[in-house]
């Protein structure tokens, strides 16, 4: 086994709570503030690229007549140090100057509020880079030609930052997610999160209900209508429904053991977990956490919540698509060869978890008899894996033609459509069918499904079936805590070997 498994048990509690990180909340799903931080980023990497352009084209233009014509005189020109340390200072004036006007954070402006700190910074700049009129050898880099200068820097800055906006907003329009959240509180303060939801931001939350032991008669009707179930039944409750982010809207002094019950079940399951600016009642200081109304205060989550998503819904995207081109050729031979060794349909289709527990179809090449699901029941007997999953080395129900795509797993190779549908990923725990996850015996399991599930994971280059199930829970785990876009390059070139020689498989 590696080096990062940890010990098996209750362990998730005290691992999850070290991995748990605050950060700001910014009223919008996880993958719209990952957007406008690679919008502000690629503002950034624009900026500079431009300066450097704009500062050499001007040169050029400047000394029109003076550039070397001929191949050979323009590979002698010599690039002094002087010139190499100007442009230095200069992209670094040009950088402060648009960081210090604002326009390199990840909070979206209006255009006219860009605008006009665009052609500050860009005056700003200009006014240091008058200073190369003092080194320039020619005197050709004068005033007019500064004028120029900033004329065309302006226009391009604009032109460039309103289509990087407009890129960036059809992103959000097209990623923005729906956070189920669960509200825990029945009080003044849960009303008004669940009002400020519903007036201010129906778009990006969806409330399943709320979670309180107090007495029905004492909740507002509005609360009582939308009761979800008591603080008793809460970690039954996560471990049933889909919930994306728990909202914590409890009064601290008289329910502080209840707050504290309910981040450790958070924990334990893997669901993310908020609390909010206003409840600790403080004079004299502002809030220094980013936010919107009810909805400002610290978000804190044990998974990965980064720009390296970003990377990584990449990877799997091209990854996908130019596999699904790559295996064309394969998967119609596949198709042709299920279809003409037994009846039925050539993909089969069925309900897996994914990340927080959502339900998605998952497609797999059919390596089983048509009506394999009705026969499970009657061989449920002879399962020869441990815990609440079903295997079978010689399940009777595969094809002869099945066998050879499991050992080879081709069988697999369609859901590559559900990586391209951001249902899966090319790396993440492997995904379980309804009857596993409802055997389930303890809560913390359910941490797994905090990510995504992947078509290749841990446990598929550690032995796959031949991994019980307490290892392979764990292996899921080490791969959530130490995540990384290393690991998952490592798992993928394991994965290459494990497939070819067909270890593992069932």
């Amino acid at each position: 086994m590696p080096a990062l498994m940890l010990p098996l048990g209750d362990r998730s509690l005290p691992r999850a709570r070290e991995m748990f990180t605050a950060s700001a909340a910014s009223g919008y799903p996880t993958m719209v503030r990952l957007i406008r931080n690679a919008v502000a980023r690629l503002n950034w990497l624009f900026d500079d690229v431009l300066a450097l352009g704009l500062l050499i084209a001007t040169f050029v233009s400047a000394n029109t007549g003076r550039m070397p014509v001929a191949v050979d005189e323009f590979l002698a020109v010599r690039i002094t140090v002087k010139n190499v340390l100007l442009a230095v200072v200069f992209i670094a004036i040009w950088h402060g100057c648009f960081a210090l006007c604002g326009l390199y954070r990840s909070r979206r402006l209006s255009m006219t509020a860009t605008a006009l700190r665009v052609v500050a910074a860009c005056s700003a700049a200009t006014f240091f880079v008058s200073g190369f009129t003092v080194a320039s050898s020619t005197g050709a880099f004068d005033f007019p030609v500064l004028v120029r200068f900033w004329l065309i820097a302006v226009a391009v800055e604009l032109v460039a930052r309103l289509a990087i906006a407009a890129g960036g907003k059809y992103a959000e329009q097209h990623v923005r997610e729906v956070k189920h959240v669960l509200i825990v509180g029945s009080g003044p303060r849960a009303l008004r999160v669940y009002q400020e939801i519903q007036g201010v931001h129906p778009a990006h939350y969806v409330v399943v209900g709320f979670v309180d032991s107090r007495p029905a008669e004492e909740m507002p009707a509005e609360v009582r209508a939308r009761l979800a179930g008591s603080l008793e039944g809460f970690e039954s409750l996560l471990s049933r429904q889909p919930i994306d982010q728990v909202l914590i809207a409890l009064p601290v002094k008289s329910q502080y053991a209840a707050i504290q019950q309910v981040l450790d079940a958070c924990s334990r399951v893997g669901v993310e977990v908020k609390y909010f600016a206003n409840m600790f009642a403080v004079t004299g200081a502002r809030h220094a956490f980013d936010g919107e109304g009810e909805l400002s205060g610290v978000r804190l989550h044990h998974v990965a919540d980064d720009y390296r998503l970003v990377v990584k819904r990449f990877v799997d995207v091209t990854g996908a698509f130019c596999g699904l081109v790559v295996l064309a050729p394969v998967m119609l031979a596949c198709a042709v060869a299920i279809k003409l060794t037994s009846p039925g349909p050539v993909l089969f289709r069925q309900d897996r978890y994914g990340r927080n527990r959502r339900l998605f179809s998952m497609y797999k090449f059919r390596t089983m008899v048509a009506d394999a699901d009705k026969l499970q029941e009657a061989i449920e007997s002879h399962n020869e894996a441990q815990g609440p999953v079903f295997k079978i080395r010689r399940d009777p129900r595969i094809t002869p033609v099945g066998r050879f795509l499991r050992r080879s797993s081709l069988d697999e190779v369609p859901q590559l459509f559900n990586v391209l549908k951001g249902e899966m990923s090319l790396v993440g725990p492997r995904p379980l069918p309804v009857r596993d996850v409802s055997r389930f015996s303890e809560s913390w399991l359910m941490r797994r499904f905090s990510v995504k599930p992947g078509l290749t994971c841990l446990w598929q280059v550690n032995g796959r079936s031949n991994v019980d199930f307490n290892d392979w829970m764990r292996l899921d785990l080490d791969y959530i805590d130490n995540w990384s876009l290393l690991l998952d390059a490592r798992i993928l070139i394991k994965t290459v070997p494990v497939v070819i020689s067909g270890s593992g498989a069932v």
